[in-house]
């Protein structure tokens, strides 16, 4: 079977759309968050998605069978949150290895599925590795600029725990994403060679950073060029944006992207921006029409969706790829 470098030469791949998007729609209650195992536990539980994988894995792996079934190459596991420094506002620090290591297994049990169906267009699981809550390079007191409230090492240490049960679980890709502080994810990257040294193992990395606002800068205040050459010193299969913006905002960040690296680059943008009720309007029809632009450019390799998208985005964006090539790479080695 070809391995995701030799396909990324043929094709523009498709990443899955917005997990939460989708988990909305079961309008899960408290009660369902807890299921039988967590009845009793101390703090409130509606909200933590990525539980999800532990007490509605059914629901989970209906998302990724509906993904795969609208076009998607790659879904994303449902651990956004799952390091113990973003689980540890629900108390749930200890199941960390255990989220990630049964969101990876379920996501690899559903691409397993639609791999034997279709041997000529595997399907692959990228371990979905957040920025966290908490910023290594700014202060979050106004009032005491040099203050952290996380080091590079604690962030480091979660991370690894993360990628470990991530790649036990049978993640084939990390994905480090919607990096908002290249510092933290930095950490993640360094988690990740650690991980690959003790382990003598190679894994594709996907780094996706975030642009938060109309300047083109992160929320750490790096232009779309600096955070490449921030991270330029990983062997990493990808790099790209996605989050903060809608389909059409994105476009000069991805150009200076592409522009500027040899990696294969990605985008899953947002639906659109958010309305006044926090829901995103763009219909597929209107965010595929806003996606044909890179296509059309040449900017990327790898393309998706983020907040608000849904398996209906997906497809308009599958259709849509089948009639360009990708973004030529240059061949290593």
């Amino acid at each position: 079977m070809k391995n995701i470098k030799e396909i990324l030469q043929e094709r523009i791949l498709v990443l899955d759309g917005a997990m939460g998007t989708m988990l909305q729609r079961y309008k899960f209650t408290e009660a369902d968050f807890r299921g039988e195992r967590f009845k009793d536990w101390k703090s409130p539980l509606q909200g933590n998605n990525d539980l999800l994988s532990l007490t509605q894995p059914e629901a989970i792996a209906d998302v990724h069978r509906k993904y795969f079934e609208a076009g998607a190459d790659i879904v994303e596991t449902n651990t956004f949150s799952s390091t113990t420094i973003a689980m540890a506002d629900y108390h749930m620090e200890e199941l960390v290895y255990e989220l990630n290591f049964e969101s990876a297994r379920i996501a690899k049990m559903v691409a397993d599925e639609f791999t034997a169906k279709e041997p000529d267009k595997p399907r692959f699981v990228a371990g979905s590795i957040g920025p966290t809550n908490k910023t290594a390079s700014m202060s979050p007191d106004v009032n005491d600029p040099g203050f952290r409230a996380i080091s590079f090492d604690e962030l480091r240490i979660a991370y690894k725990q993360q990628i470990e049960a991530l790649l036990d679980g049978g993640a084939d890709i990390l994905l480090v994403e919607t990096v908002f502080d290249t510092l933290n994810a930095k950490a993640a990257l360094f988690a990740i060679e650690e991980v690959k040294e003790e382990r003598n193992i190679d894994v594709p990395i996907m780094v996706s950073g975030t642009i938060t606002d109309a300047s083109g800068r992160t929320l750490s205040g790096q232009t779309a060029e600096a955070f490449l050459i921030s991270i330029s010193h990983i062997p990493i299969l990808s790099v790209g944006f996605n989050c903060a913006l809608g389909a059409n905002q994105l476009v000069p960040h991805l150009e200076v992207l592409s522009n500027k690296t040899d990696y294969a680059v990605s985008a899953h943008p947002n639906a659109g921006l958010p309305n006044a009720f926090g829901e995103y309007d763009e219909t597929p029809e209107q965010m595929a029409g806003q996606i044909k632009e890179y296509m059309e450019k040449g900017l990327v390799n790898i393309v998706g969706g983020c907040c608000g998208t849904t398996p209906e985005h997906i497809t308009a964006i599958a259709e849509l790829v089948k009639d360009y090539d990708p973004r030529s790479l240059v061949v290593a080695g």
